[in-house]
């Protein structure tokens, strides 16, 4: 990838569970762009002040200067451990994205802190994928990953968070609140080919009354005459109602603008950022 102004799906990915489901993805939305991947993996850097406070911890039981470099040398064995690690997790990617069709891609493997390294390298992304649970988190269902939780924050860029198996989007839930987020994204669903051909069911909760129902024909109206739209307005709350309409559409994705107002920026901001990725059972596609 010799042009540093193409664009790229950047994939993250780790030694979890969802590595497979981010590979699988990014694969399907570079096929739909016709863009390359960019796999990324960050190793990690250790916090100085951490493997310091550690090492003194050691000496506080008496160990001995020669086990103290011996507690040094375990630690730099385990920082080129993880580095192989890393290569091999790359490798494995590169061969998962070949066989899902994609001939251009390129990894990238890099130290440093995964969210600030996600900010630093999705300038050139039309897309970032990310697993919905990295591995400090990957055995916890209810728990969503700090590091998802700050990508999704931190990002500028559209953020694909995947389940962990893949299932190609079909269908799209698009959450929509008519805010300033909200609209971009409806923007994006009306004309990327990401979306082309997908039947599309839009979703205003914590909605009655004409002024709603208004907004909601405007949104319809952004479509070609020969997309499938469905409209749904409903007085519940988001939390409950999104999900219930997502999991009643078969391989549906949702689609929601990442910071709203109204119901949804409740959901995004503050402790309840993913309270929506926590709890609906699908890749969900946010949207600055």
């Amino acid at each position: 990838m010799g042009d540093k102004t193409m664009e790229t799906v950047l994939a993250a990915i780790d030694a979890s569970a969802y590595a497979t489901s981010v590979c699988a993805y990014a694969g399907w939305a570079a096929k739909r762009l016709s863009l390359p991947v960019l796999l990324l993996h960050v190793v990690q850097q250790q916090d100085p002040v951490t493997a310091r406070r550690d090492l003194s911890g050691a000496i506080g039981l008496g160990v001995k200067s020669d086990l103290m470099e011996e507690l040094v040398r375990l630690s730099e064995t385990s920082s080129r451990a993880e580095i192989e690690k890393g290569r091999v997790i790359l490798k494995a990617g590169e061969q998962l994205l070949r066989d899902a069709g994609v001939a251009d891609g390129t990894t990238l493997h890099r130290h440093g802190g995964v969210v600030e390294t996600i900010v630093e390298r999705e300038e050139n992304a039309r897309l970032v994928v990310i697993g919905k649970r990295g591995t400090d988190h990957e055995f916890s269902p209810g728990e969503l990953g700090s590091i998802i939780e700050r990508v999704v924050r931190a990002s500028a860029k559209p953020v694909l968070v995947v389940t962990r198996a893949f299932v190609e989007p079909q269908q799209i839930v698009f959450a929509y609140d008519a805010s300033p987020a909200a609209k971009r994204a409806l923007e994006r669903l009306a004309h990327s080919p990401l979306f082309a051909g997908l039947p599309v069911t839009i979703v205003m909760a914590e909605s009655e009354g004409a002024a709603k129902r208004s907004l909601l024909d405007d949104a319809e109206a952004e479509f070609a005459s020969d997309h499938q739209v469905t409209t749904l307005m409903d007085a519940g709350r988001a939390e409950q109602v999104i999900p219930q309409v997502v999991a009643s559409i078969p391989n549906a994705m949702l689609l929601m603008g990442a910071y709203g107002h109204s119901p949804l920026r409740r959901m995004i901001i503050g402790s309840t950022t993913t309270a929506m990725i926590r709890t609906v059972k699908a890749p969900v596609l946010l949207v600055r």
